[in-house]
């Protein structure tokens, strides 16, 4: 069976991909080898002759970087700006990515192709050995219909959507992304839920306590960049940015003014 597909560059026909399965090596440069099917040739004069090589193996895969001076990257087009950087002469990195694009930089240009690797497993049952006795505290508990749920999805909204590097959006876009899910967002409310997702994610402590701490400067950059690395926000829970969850709106998340929080309940 085939554990990993090599798309390559401006392939548009599903002959023109390369599968390898277990144990089998593409290799990939500027100069075409002798055996067509064991090389993907990428034909620009900033791409080595003998750039790298592709090896599978059963979940995963290695990228060896045979270039003397270009680091190569391999970006998870899913992980919004997730990637692994191959510094040049590495042998055998592993790639855990279920998909993957691999850039080359190639003089003045960017060159990529993508990597696919559908044999990710999973177990059933992650917890089926476990023998009863208290469950595990989930680090990062989340209610995915509050909403200061609906204000972290709209701070990620950009970076699932495919742009990686893009920054977090100001409280004024936020309310107005928000308008249609939840018409009477303010930039009171929608500032008083980045405030308290800070304290839920440990950034800063709660205001009744004795020591709140140093002022926390890029406070949404800093909640996108957690929520996006342990995937606590995902490209398919991005719905809930259009369609209206059954949530009563409370007073308080009207009425409290800037930088007031209620001691206990989560909005």
């Amino acid at each position: 069976m085939y554990s990993v597909i090599v798309v390559p560059i401006d392939s548009s026909r599903p002959d023109e991909q390369v599968r390898l399965a277990p144990g089998e090596t593409l290799r990939f440069g500027r100069t075409p080898s002798d055996d067509p099917t064991g090389f993907l040739t990428i034909p620009h004069h900033g791409v080595s002759r003998r750039a790298g090589e592709i090896t599978a193996a059963g979940s995963h895969w290695t990228l060896s970087n045979l270039s003397r001076t270009s680091t190569y990257v391999v970006e998870n087009p899913e992980g919004a700006g997730e990637h692994i950087k191959i510094a040049p002469g590495r042998i055998e990195a592993p790639i855990p990515f279920e998909f993957s694009r691999v850039v080359l930089p190639a003089a003045d240009d960017l060159l990529s192709f993508d990597i696919w690797a559908p044999r990710h497993d999973y177990a059933d049952e992650p917890a089926a050995h476990c023998d009863g006795g208290e469950p595990t505290a989930h680090p990062f508990p989340l209610d995915r219909t509050k909403r200061y749920f609906l204000v972290l999805a709209a701070l990620c909204e950009a970076r699932l959507r495919g742009a990686p590097h893009a920054p977090p959006p100001t409280v004024d876009q936020v309310v107005d992304r928000l308008r249609r899910v939840w018409p009477t967002a303010s930039r009171t409310a929608v500032q008083w839920n980045i405030d308290y997702l800070a304290v839920k994610f440990r950034m800063k402590q709660p205001p009744e306590s004795a020591d709140c701490g140093p002022r926390l400067n890029g406070k949404k950059e800093s909640l996108v960049s957690l929520a996006l690395r342990f995937d606590l926000v995902r490209e398919a829970e991005l719905a809930v940015l259009d369609t209206e969850p059954a949530v009563p709106e409370r007073k308080s998340e009207r009425e409290l003014g800037p930088g007031q929080m209620p001691g206990a309940a989560a909005p």
